[in-house]
Order: C-alpha cells, then structure tokens, then sequence
C-alpha cells in the first residue's frame, strides 16, 4: 500500500469525517517566518508545525456553522464554551483563557458610505472576528465584511522577522487592523456630525430630529465595539502576561495608543452629538412658542371684531349710535382702526 505523505514529506493526516464545507478562506503553515508553498488541510498543517520548533498555523474561517466548527476544535483541541461564541458571533470584546489557548474577541466597524444622511441611513456597519491563539496555530473566524484578514495576510507574509514571533504575531497584525479601521470610521463620523452641526445652528434650520437620533443610534452601535476593547488590550499589554512574548507586547502598546485616541474621539462625538440633540430640541421649542405669539396675536385682533359685532348682534333698543345714518360704516372703521393698532403693537414687540 502506498502511504500517503504532506507537501513537505511528513505523514499525511486523515482529515476528520464530514461534510466539506466553503467557510476555510485559508490554511497556511509558516515556518521560520515564512509561508511553506502547497495547500494544506487544516489537520495536515497542524500535525506539520507540531514537528517544527519555530512553525505554526493559521486557519482563516468565515462564518463557519456549528458542525465543521466542532470537527475543527477536535483537532486543535478548543473549548467548546468558546466555539459556541465564535459560531453565535453575538459577543462583546473580550479575552479568555481556556488551557494553553487563549480566545480573544474582537468587533469590527467599517464606515458606510452615503450622499446624504437621512432617518434610515446605516453610517456603520460591525461585524466580529474571533482568534484562537495556541501554541502552535491560531484561528481566526470572520463574521460580516467589516474587516477582510486577506489584506493582513498579505501584508504580515512581507514581514519574516514579525513573524517569527509565532501566532501572537499574527493575533497582533489583525487587532492593530481593526483598531485602525476603528480610526479611519472614526475621522469619517467626525465630517458627519460637522455638517449636522452646521444644519442644525444655520440660520434657516430645517434639519429633522429623527436625523439626529438615527446619528446618535449609529455612534452607539460604534461605541459598543470601540469601549470594551480596553480592559482586553490591557491585559494583553501587562508586564504579567507570559502568554505574550515581550516584543509582541510592545506592538500591542501601540494598538492600545490608537485605541485610547479613538476611545477620546467617541467621547467627544457623544458630547458633541447631546448638545447637537439638545440646541435642535431648544429651536423646536422656541419656533413652537413662537407659532403660538403669533396665534395668540391673530386671535387678540380677531376678538375686537367678535367682541363688537356680537355685541351689536344682541338687537338692544338703546344703544351707541344705532340710529345714526353713518353708525354702521363708523363701527366698522372703529374695528379696523383697533385692528390696525394691534397689528403694529404685536409687530413691534415681535409676535407677528
């Protein structure tokens, strides 16, 4: 019987039974800091980097369900706690510890493009990705189009020396790319809420209060996938953590910087967008009270001419000028006189 062997000589793995699925974007084994040439199964490339000191694995996963997940984490050994979290993709940004494998979960922002804002525009849109961080390999699970690892790859396969460091380095690569996507989302939402400002404190303001509130609905959505990051990134910078070789900690220092600046941003952009919210609410009042001085004003004139006509209107044998031959158009002059004066009076202190 001929055995069969992997494209760099050592036995071939069977691959566990199952139905082939679409979700492997990319399976790769780099050793030394380089990515070996061939296709490899996720099972062959593990069993392949456990024989070298200095290999390891990185499966790529986009959107997997539940069942080729589970064949997966009986090869690599995960948790299944964590596995249930990278197939729901419902989490919030966290680090855990299962064993010698550590799970860190990242959201992804990524900014919608749109020619106006308007009640329904999606000005973010988040996704998530998920790192498995072992010994030997590292997983990452992709969840919505946020953020594409193939432009990572691409670039950390430039740097040998970074790679070197083993998985960490690549656990490093994609979170410094999405904390950076976090920047670039964040400078954008900075262009919207400027022209919102200007629309709302113009001097013909006519901009809607549901706009307001749908900016305000987008920049919590971004803020749910920015702040949690924190307490992560800490953990991963801290002098105590082993799991993380120390140069690699300094390149996380510095995802930690740009994440502290957009955290600042995100802060601000709330303050900014209350007071936006609350400037927007004042001119809705003040235009309301405005509208009703100049009810009030309309309905003060309006009563001179009621007030008098109905009191005319009651047929009284004796009263002013009633058998007078100009009474009638006399009244009438007197109405428009009082009404005139009132006009003038209400322009004048600026209720018409």
């Amino acid at each position: 019987m001929t055995r069969r062997l992997a494209p760099d000589g050592s036995p071939r793995v069977p691959e566990p039974a199952g139905p082939r699925r679409n979700s492997v974007v990319d399976c790769a084994l780099y050793v030394g800091g380089k990515r070996r040439s061939g296709t490899w199964t996720y099972a062959e490339a593990l069993a392949a980097a456990r024989q070298t000191d200095d290999g390891f694995v990185w499966l790529g996963l986009h959107e997997p369900e539940l069942a080729e997940m589970t064949e997966i984490a009986a090869t690599y050994g995960l948790h299944e706690l964590a596995v249930e979290d990278a197939v729901k993709a419902q989490q919030r940004p966290k680090l855990e510890q299962f064993g010698d494998v550590s799970f860190l979960v990242l959201r992804t922002a990524r900014y919608c493009e749109h020619t106006e804002l308007t009640e329904t525009s999606e000005v973010v849109e988040t996704g998530q990705v998920m790192l498995f961080i072992g010994p030997n390999f590292l997983i990452s699970v992709r969840h919505g189009d946020a953020c594409r690892l193939a432009p990572v790859r691409a670039d950390l396969e430039t740097k040998e020396e970074l790679l070197l460091h083993g998985p960490w380095a690549v656990a490093y690569a994609v979170t410094d790319r999405v904390v950076d996507l976090y920047l670039e989302v964040a400078d954008q939402l900075e262009d919207d809420l400027d022209i919102l400002e200007a629309e709302v404190f113009d001097r013909q303001a006519t901009g809607r209060i549901q706009r307001i509130y749908q900016m305000k609905r987008e920049l919590v959505e971004f803020k749910r996938a920015v702040m949690p990051l924190q307490r992560p990134l800490m953990t991963l910078t801290a002098q105590m953590n082993r799991d993380v070789p120390k140069e690699i900690r300094r390149y996380f220092r510095d995802v930690q910087d740009h994440l502290s600046r957009t955290v600042e941003q995100v802060n601000s952009y709330d303050d900014l967008l209350n007071s936006i919210l609350q400037a927007r609410l004042a001119q809705v009042t003040v235009d309301q009270n405005n509208d009703m001085r100049k009810i009030a004003a309309w309905a003060a004139i309006a009563a001179v001419w009621t007030a008098i006509a109905g009191i005319y209107g009651m047929n009284f044998e004796f009263m002013p000028e009633l058998r007078w031959t100009y009474g009638y158009p006399t009244i009438l002059a007197l109405m428009l006189g009082i009404s005139l004066a009132l006009y003038r009076w209400f322009r004048r202190n600026g209720w018409l």
